[in-house]
């Protein structure tokens, strides 16, 4: 192994190291805040969402990177939890492939919440019914973003 191969390692271990196991992890997206747990090894599980235009994503594993999508993340330690690290994660890791997203019943929040402590809760969602305004806001920043997606699948493709 080079050098390189060796720094970069060691500082993804750097990087991850204190980031406890189960962690609640949020990164800030157009228009929403995305969700996922921190299963270790640089390695996180999230409720994918949209991937494009009318087409959704199953839960999986994803790297850190993946997972912030050049957003950067955060831990979020104000989630209250009934359950601790691996359980989280073998909650977390019990549902990989569910393939069934929902906006308002069962999006990323709803499967962090769900792994920390049993209850299927968006406080998105929650506080968007509470303002419709910013829902219809948050729906058009959603649309646009899966049409970007969307526009970068037909440019891959035509590549």
């Amino acid at each position: 192994m080079s050098d390189e191969h060796h720094i970069g390692h060691a500082q993804r271990l750097a990087e991850t190291a204190d980031i406890p196991l189960g962690a609640h992890l949020k990164t800030n997206r157009l228009g929403y805040v995305h969700h996922g747990i921190y299963i270790g090894n640089g390695d996180v599980v999230h409720y994918v969402g949209f991937k494009g235009l009318l087409r959704c994503g199953p839960v999986e594993k994803t790297t850190l990177a993946g997972f912030a999508g050049g957003f950067g993340f955060r831990v979020d330690p104000t989630t209250e939890a009934r359950y601790v690290g691996a359980e989280i994660v073998q909650r977390a890791t019990s549902r990989l492939g569910e393939d069934d997203y929902r906006l308002l019943t069962n999006n990323c929040e709803h499967f962090c919440i769900w792994c920390l402590s049993g209850e299927s809760r968006s406080e998105q969602v929650e506080a968007l019914l509470h303002h419709p305004w910013r829902a219809l806001l948050a729906i058009v920043d959603v649309l646009c973003s899966a049409t970007r997606i969307v526009g970068q699948d037909l440019a891959d493709v035509a590549a």
